[in-house]
């Protein structure tokens, strides 16, 4: 009985999700890697400087994949570890099929498997929250913000010139952007004025 995160969460203080590697099996479905007898190697990189961070080996066998990796402590070479996480597969409304990870740690069906300590669990066993979750409601709205401007093919930086219409968007769907995201970055840059005259002070 048991095995680990039985009763418990896996990991300590409650972080974020996007500060953990993850697999996402919905991205994985729709480039076609879920397929028996694949052997796919991935990586993950930096944000910001592009950098290889980790990688990981994905080995595709009947409702089952493989996942082989390194973990390392302190710098050193690391135990190399292989885990095996079941696929089951769900029917949609309007036909084809959606794919899941059985969670190794809790056997729930899940969507995104996260690397939180050796091995790959999900959110719930590793008590992990969206980063959103613990956004007031103007960092709420420059995430809106910086998301529409990257939609739009811009920086995603306020600073920036608002992005130009995409060649193939409707202008009614543009304009209902952009006044979202301007209405969204007025809210920041009032929360941002008050915290500068409030260090003035």
């Amino acid at each position: 009985m048991g095995g680990y995160g039985s009763g418990r969460t896996l990991g300590g203080a409650r972080g974020h999700v996007e500060a953990y590697r993850s697999l996402d099996v919905r991205w994985l479905h729709r480039k076609g890697w879920l397929r028996p007898g694949i052997i796919l190697p991935l990586t993950w990189s930096n944000a910001q400087t592009g950098e290889q961070i980790a990688s990981i080996t994905l080995r595709v066998n009947d409702n089952l994949i493989v996942l082989s990796y390194r973990h390392s402590r302190d710098g050193d070479d690391g135990q190399h570890i292989e885990e095996p996480v079941e696929i089951t597969w769900t029917r949609c409304a309007f036909g084809g099929k959606r794919g899941w990870f059985v969670c190794p740690a809790c056997r729930s069906r899940v969507a995104i498997l996260y690397l939180g300590g050796t091995h790959f669990a999900c959110r719930h066993c590793y008590g992990l929250a969206y980063g959103c979750q613990s956004e007031g409601p103007a960092d709420r709205a420059l995430r809106r913000a910086q998301n529409i401007r990257t939609r739009l093919g811009g920086s995603g930086s306020l600073s920036d010139t608002f992005p130009w219409k995409p060649k193939h968007m409707r202008w009614a769907m543009y304009v209902r952007l952009r006044t979202e995201a301007e209405l969204a970055e007025r809210k920041w840059l009032a929360k941002l004025d008050a915290w500068l005259g409030k260090l003035q002070r």
